[in-house]
């Protein structure tokens, strides 16, 4: 029987991610919000210098694509200063990592886009015979704005407009032209408000859509708007938003369907977006009467991914309300875990992936690399048949499951139970569970390790950490009495690698180190029962998974928690090739951040530094990468030191230190310390490696809210309550839904 601190303890962590869950579980209605665009805006694209053998100029060569954002301001919804910028630094890095990965020809001149004459224009001219033909010769007194999605487009931005008179070249100006928007090929509106979607569907994250088109059909406007209440105190979630945004910028950029028909075929081009041709047609029917998209890059992605040399193996696309018509996802029996299908999961289990980034390629508008892509896990290697639900109810393939059993996640990542879902069409997969289910977290691990020091060792010898992953097993401890075995169920051991790509170890609490072979069972010292060695999923050395959440490494089983002179792990070094010379940091600040004292945060121990410092980077939006050597320095106070990094981002330690001090200011920082909700009250810092002076009361102290336990977040969102857990059980958030099927 666990204490009952810890059950209580994991009870409230149970509702609070049950409250995450459903309030950022990534919603986004793309398919519902697009409408039809039919104007177009014509964009200078200029030749490269010189001239080829051709006697032509040749062609501008492509350029990462330079995304502009534009922040609107909606009145009574303005953002504190803390979630603008955890926001702006969520979008950013997300502009930042496409900007990597698609490149496109450059505009020219500064983008100024053109208004909808439908809009602004009561009358045209249309007696062909006149100069002045099919223009504006009455306007419409009501016209006021130009939209994108739900944002007023600013003047500056747009095209001006006239009136003309039937004959001559001497029209009424009625706006002028804007300056538009430099150093841009797409600009991007953003805002931030509690709309009526946001409010209908309440795990909608953002939605997004394209306004406007150049004259070769590539959008070079869009709009994001994210939802209020997703962005504010623990409901933001720094990862989350930041691939909620990649996934939405790729609908506006034109992985939309109600773009595949204007998509070019530029295999025969000199150059994307020049001279290219229209395609006949983007998507058809399979066999099984599902709609996939067949071009040229997306068959020879799906090909190499499934190991295939079939020419029908096109990209699946979600069913959606109407079977036989596009969607603008990938269909997840066939690409779980890709960025863009309907169904997003956590972000530790969503990969940028290079059938994607082929679907963009064809689009004839961008150059992608595929370079820094993650290869998905899902399906890998399984031939044409793998996803079809003919074959997925067989046993067939490790992916998929029957019955209602409990197993792992197939990232092993995350113990799970075998269930389906609207977007599986009656196909089963072991899905993560919400409350306990993560092997890789440390917070898991304590809560077993105090478990242990007041109750004895735990019965499955189960341990949680950054190394451990769920194996299929039934281990019960061989001096405890049980009336009947175990069943097979998902366990959390520690792994490593060890020798040949099909081999590695694993260890139980109290055991030694034990070979795993892919396919074999394991008995273990001191227990009754055996484990399973998964297949080559858990084995391969570059299993392109994306980065797990920063968090500490796992305490050595039987362990108790890390005391001040215990080797804490640093965390993870600078990015090859970062700032100074040589990959050194470009400089170091030495940094005391202080939390209020109170009757739940009397005190600080250095093995909470670590997570401290975890949280202080999710809640300020700096990178982890910038945070070095936390401990503490007093039981009330943090220590740590702001290292620059080129390879880490773009900020400096003066910038990062201002950001630090503005927002523990205005009183906006919180730290989680040992379960517990502590706000912040003063900073103080020193440069160089000598700790920062003493703090006095002369200090930059802060007027701050009342330190509040995690049983305050859970009343944010009570109203959730335990009821909800079944139904959230399966752990993901639908990207896209509007009914049965995200269309």
């Amino acid at each position: 029987m666990r204490p009952l601190a810890a059950r209580g303890r994991r009870f409230l962590r149970a509702v609070s991610l049950l409250a995450a869950a459903l309030c950022c579980a990534g919603r986004c209605i793309h398919d519902v919000t697009q409408r039809r665009v039919d104007t177009a805006t014509a964009v200078r694209y200029d030749g490269g210098r010189g001239v080829g053998r051709s006697g032509r100029p040749p062609p501008p060569p492509p350029r990462p694509i330079r995304i502009a954002t534009h922040f609107i301001t909606v009145p009574n919804m303005v953002l504190s200063h803390v979630d603008r910028v955890r926001l702006n630094n969520s979008i950013q890095q997300a502009v930042s990592l496409l900007a990597k990965l698609l490149a496109v020809i450059p505009v020219v001149d500064n983008l100024l886009l053109s208004r909808d004459m439908n809009e602004y224009c009561k009358s045209v001219w249309r007696n062909a015979s006149l100069p002045n033909f099919n223009k504006c010769f009455q306007r419409n007194d009501n016209y006021r704005k130009e939209t994108c999605l739900d944002v007023v487009i600013p003047d500056d931005h747009l095209q001006g407009y006239s009136v003309w008179p039937g004959q001559g070249n001497s029209p009424t100006v009625i706006q002028e032209d804007g300056r538009g928007v430099p150093n841009a090929d797409l600009i991007l509106y953003i805002k931030a408000a509690d709309t009526s979607k946001c409010r209908k569907e309440r795990s909608v994250i953002a939605y997004a859509a394209y306004c406007k088109l150049d004259q070769n059909g590539r959008p070079i406007a869009g709009a994001v708007t994210f939802c209020h209440s997703r962005l504010r105190g623990s409901a933001f979630d720094h990862r989350r938003t930041m691939l909620t945004t990649v996934h939405e910028l790729l609908h506006v950029l034109g992985f939309s369907k109600d773009l595949y028909n204007t998509w070019l075929d530029c295999a025969s081009a000199p150059s994307i977006g020049m001279n290219c041709s229209s395609r006949s047609s983007v998507t058809n029917t399979d066999d099984q009467g599902s709609v996939r998209i067949y071009t040229r890059t997306v068959i020879q992605k799906m090909q190499q991914h499934f190991n295939s040399s079939s020419p029908e193996l096109g990209g699946p696309l979600e069913n959606g309300v109407q079977p036989g018509f596009p969607s603008s996802h990938w269909e997840s029996r066939f690409l779980q875990g890709s960025i863009m299908t309907a169904a997003m999961g956590a972000p530790e289990h969503t990969f940028i992936d290079p059938i994607t980034l082929a679907a963009m390629s064809d689009t004839g508008w961008y150059q992608v690399t595929y370079d820094t892509t993650q290869p998905l896990v899902w399906g890998q290697g399984q031939g044409d048949t793998f996803g079809l639900t003919s074959s997925c109810h067989d046993n067939s393939s490790e992916y998929f499951c029957t019955g209602s059993g409990m197993g792992c996640h197939y990232l092993y990542l995350n113990k799970g139970h075998c269930a389906s879902d609207e977007f599986l069409d009656g196909c089963r997969v072991y899905k993560p569970l919400v409350n306990g289910s993560e092997c890789w977290r440390e917070e898991e691990e304590e809560e077993e390790e105090e478990g242990r020091r007041a109750g004895g060792a735990s019965r499955s010898g189960e341990i949680y950490g950054r190394r451990s992953r769920c194996f299929l097993a039934n281990l019960t401890r061989a001096n405890q009495t049980s009336d009947a075995s175990e069943p097979m169920g998902g366990r959390c051991y520690l792994h490593r690698l060890a020798g040949a790509e099909k081999e590695f170890q694993v260890q139980v609490q109290g055991s030694p180190w034990l070979p795993c072979r892919a396919g074999e069972s394991v008995q273990v010292p001191g227990f009754r029962g055996v484990l399973a060695c998964p297949g080559g999923r858990l084995c391969r050395r570059d299993d392109g998974r994306p980065p797990l959440p920063e968090a500490r490494t796992p305490r050595a089983p039987g362990t108790g928690p890390a005391s001040s002179s215990s080797s804490a792990a640093a965390p993870p070094p600078p990015p090859a090739g970062g700032g100074g010379q040589g990959g050194q940091p470009g400089g170091r600040i030495q940094v005391g951040i202080r939390v209020r004292e109170s009757a739940e945060c009397a005190e600080m121990e250095e093995r909470e530094a670590e997570g401290a410092a975890d949280g202080l980077a999710n809640v300020t939006a700096i990178h982890r990468c910038h945070i070095r050597n936390p401990h503490t320095c007093s039981s009330l106070e943090l220590c740590l030191e702001l290292w620059e990094y080129a390879g880490c981002s773009q900020h400096s330690v003066p910038s990062l230190l201002q950001r630090l001090e503005k927002m523990i200011r205005a009183g906006n920082v919180q730290l989680k310390i040992a379960g517990k909700t502590c706000t912040t009250v003063s900073i103080r810092s020193s440069s160089g490696s000598s700790p920062p002076p003493a703090a006095s009361t002369a200090g930059s102290v802060v007027a701050a809210a009342v330190c509040g336990s995690l049983g305050a977040a859970v009343a944010a969102c009570g109203w959730l309550g335990v009821a909800a857990y079944r139904k959230l059980r399966g752990g993901r958030g639908r990207v896209h839904a509007n009914s049965r099927r995200a269309a």
